[in-house]
């Protein structure tokens, strides 16, 4: 988990260390570039414009639209023409980026009308290192935020600053915990979230939820690494009777009938040697059971494995009685559980 999460953590703050040092030679030429138009022979009113379509066009790169590897193809073709058509001996070089500020050729002939063609290449010029600028600011700021989300999720999922038992939000320590793994979950599995949002925050042990989660994430994972790596796995939550439902459905080859019963047993694993100690389900079984006073259980046939955990929606009392949840035993899935969305949330 360290490893992953030191691992998730560098490639955003690289890339903003990569991005700034970038950014800082871009700014010294704008500089440069801002002298050179300062001794041209701009006049008063052609200055202003420029200084007008400079703003609106970093307003337009906040705004870029997605495009197609087609369509930016197209764009990047016919804007170098035209910046050619300009006696702009750069166009080829200048037009991608552009491009990915979602600038056309509509948006030159607006420069061009604007400034004039005697002072059309310089003004080119800074409005390229202006976007420039603009798109390394844009990568900075995805980055941090992206550096702030896994702070986030480490702080959730750890609950270090927090009290050990409170009402806690399920869907919060999911997604926490679903982040904090995506190093090891990979591109190669399908997430499918199905919350139901309506469902209250329970009294739990929110660290002791994510150490659950965790193992049940971390074993569907694995059973379709070993089934080939392609698979989904479908995160699902609702109500049932009195009790939180959260579900786990994966698509490995499941779970074979003479073992079904030993899957919580302790020291118990189909894992290799150095892959799996046994541990992780059976102390699941505790967290949920011995702590919570729910409920959890399996039921899989091949492509279908669905580990299921019954939560009580209110506290318990000393003696393990919720005081508004029913037995705890595991209900039987029904055709309701069966029918699942597969699109993600």
């Amino acid at each position: 988990m360290s490893a992953g999460l030191t691992h998730e953590l560098n490639n955003p703050a690289a890339a903003a260390v990569r991005a700034t040092a970038t950014l800082r030679e871009r700014v010294a030429r704008m500089r440069h570039k801002l002298a050179l138009i300062a001794e041209s022979s701009f006049s008063k009113d052609q200055l202003a414009n420029l200084v007008d379509i400079q703003q609106r066009t970093a307003e337009r790169v906040a705004k870029a639209p997605v495009l197609t590897p087609l369509e930016v193809a197209d764009r990047e073709d016919a804007l170098t023409d035209r910046l050619e058509d300009h006696g702009i001996e750069q166009g080829r070089q200048i037009a991608p980026t552009f491009v990915q500020a979602g600038l056309d050729v509509d948006w030159l002939e607006q420069v061009a009308s604007a400034v004039g063609q005697e002072i059309l290449p310089g003004a080119v010029g800074w409005l390229n290192y202006t976007v420039e600028t603009e798109l390394l600011m844009d990568e900075i700021a995805d980055s941090t935020t992206r550096v702030s989300r896994l702070v986030d999720a480490a702080k959730q999922y750890s609950q270090l600053d927090r009290a050990p038992y409170q009402v806690a939000d399920v869907h919060e320590l999911l997604d926490s915990t679903l982040l904090m793994l995506s190093g090891k979950i990979g591109p190669r599995t399908r997430i499918v979230k199905e919350y139901d949002r309506t469902l209250p925050r329970i009294p739990a042990y929110p660290a002791e939820l994510n150490q659950v989660w965790t193992n049940l994430i971390d074993n569907a994972v694995c059973a379709m690494d070993g089934a080939g790596g392609d698979g989904t796995l479908t995160v699902r939550t609702a109500l049932h009777e009195d009790r939180l439902l959260v579900g786990f459905r994966d698509t490995g080859p499941g779970v074979p009938p003479e073992i079904r019963d030993r899957v919580f047993d302790p020291f118990f694993t189909t894992k290799p040697v150095g892959r799996g100690t046994g541990l992780g389900l059976g102390i699941s079984r505790r967290i949920v059971v011995d702590k919570h006073h729910g409920s959890i259980g399996v039921e899989s046939v091949p492509g279908d494995t669905r580990f299921r955990v019954l939560l009580p929606l209110a506290a318990v009392e000393p003696d393990g009685t919720a005081l508004s949840a029913a037995s705890s035993d595991e209900p039987p899935l029904t055709s309701e559980d069966r029918t699942t969305s597969q699109e993600p949330e």
